[in-house]
């Protein structure tokens, strides 16, 4: 693996600068998927995410990064992209080349897969943690920790060779902890700063109650759906009154606009059903929750009714001739089909 993103961050190192202070923290992530089917072929993509959003892509058939966001370029000057997508190349033969290197040291057997998962996370303070994880065949191997690579616990003797290998070359260390600790928290500043607008909204949700397959006999499986909300944090609870019920939540899943959607259910006698509601909790609501109670369209009715009853009262008192005479000039029998 030598250098295993050494080249990538190197070149982040070169291309990005100092920016402002930063206003607001999130997290940002590169995620490297590489599999070798045999010695002669490699498949490498590579992912990255501000916060919730995915900013940039790189395809294994394409030879360039693709930036997703109007502001995904951050600072760049259109020669330091260039310089960048340069840069990505060089890394993608380097892990080629490296793992056929250790495949054969190591007696590997093919195919092979690895992770590598690099992330910074800048805290309202101004405090940062980046880190570095490499994993093999879907397990963590091992990981960049203060000055030098580190094997992960309980595993294969292997890959201590792997570590050692790595730790000789005092250089890519050193640059390793500048880039961790100075340039990786930069880069993260600047993105944060370019893309504010789009990382701040707040998309309000929208919410419906519906039933789903019955659970058994004299039983319903109550569903709350939630959807269209930025960003991915929600609170969306079952409750009788001001008691939580206990309920199955889904996983909170992406839709094709960058919000979120999320699915709760909840299985219960029929004649429980009456009175259980469904809350909803979200930035973008103001402290105002949406609450949904199950039934609701049966007291919408009522009210409905209670609303005509109203205004008919207050159409009666219009009036200074009896109800019975307006109806008596306005309807009869004769009037039935």
């Amino acid at each position: 693996m030598g250098h295993l993103l050494f080249l990538l961050l190197w070149g982040l190192h070169k291309v990005w600068g100092r920016s402002d202070v930063l206003q607001r923290a999130f997290p940002f992530h590169i995620l490297q998927i590489s599999s070798f089917p045999n010695s002669s072929h490699a498949r490498t993509d590579f992912l990255a995410w501000l916060g919730e959003l995915e900013t940039h892509r790189w395809r294994n058939e394409s030879d360039t990064v693709q930036f997703l966001k109007p502001w995904s370029t951050g600072r760049f000057s259109q020669q330091q992209v260039k310089q960048l997508q340069q840069e990505f190349l060089l890394y993608r033969l380097s892990v080629f080349n490296d793992v056929q290197k250790f495949s054969k040291v190591l007696k590997l057997t093919y195919p092979i897969d690895i992770q590598v998962f690099v992330g910074c996370e800048l805290h309202p303070d101004n405090v940062s943690e980046s880190y570095f994880h490499v994993a093999f065949q879907g397990s963590l191997t091992l990981s960049f920790q203060g000055s030098s690579y580190k094997a992960a616990p309980d595993v294969s003797p292997k890959v201590d060779v792997v570590v050692q290998e790595l730790n000789k070359d005092p250089g890519t260390s050193a640059v390793m902890q500048v880039l961790m600790n100075y340039t990786f928290p930069q880069l993260v500043r600047g993105l944060i700063e370019a893309g504010k607008s789009d990382l701040e909204k707040q998309v309000k949700p929208e919410a419906w109650l519906s039933s789903g397959p019955s659970p058994g006999p004299s039983r319903l499986l109550l569903v709350c759906r939630v959807s269209g909300f930025y960003p991915k944090p929600v609170w969306v609870k079952w409750m009788r009154g001001e008691q939580e019920q206990p309920a199955q939540q889904g996983d909170i899943l992406p839709n094709a606009d960058e919000t979120w959607h999320l699915r709760v259910t909840m299985d219960v006698e029929s004649r429980e059903a009456a009175g259980l509601s469904c809350r909803v909790k979200h930035s973008s609501l103001g402290g105002q929750d949406i609450i949904l109670y199950w039934g609701g369209s049966r007291i919408s009715w009522i009210w409905a009714l209670v609303v005509l009853g109203c205004v008919l009262i207050v159409g009666i008192a219009c009036f200074r001739r009896p109800i019975w005479m307006w109806l008596k000039r306005h309807c009869s029998y004769e009037d039935i089909p």
